[in-house]
């Protein structure tokens, strides 16, 4: 996972399934950005640390859902 300013993406080692983690992250009850091999989130400013938690906690499990955690994140770090 990496974040900047308020941009939250996750980047995976292949292509993301596009449709499958969109419906994930909606029955989550949030809206994340699948493109390519990136899932990302763009949170607005005002968002609470609730918000936050409970987006970061939507794209990841929205991730692990369809594409699983083992060996699927591609090895980028904060930056």
């Amino acid at each position: 996972m990496r974040t900047l300013g308020a941009v939250g993406v996750i980047q995976l080692t292949g292509p993301a399934d596009v449709e499958a983690i969109g419906a994930a992250a909606i029955e989550r009850g949030v809206w994340v950005r699948p493109f390519r091999d990136l899932v990302y989130t763009m949170p607005p400013y005002v968002s609470t640390t609730e918000d936050i938690a409970t987006i970061t906690s939507a794209l990841v499990g929205s991730v692990a859902e369809v594409h699983g955690t083992t060996g699927k994140l591609s090895g980028a770090g904060p930056g």
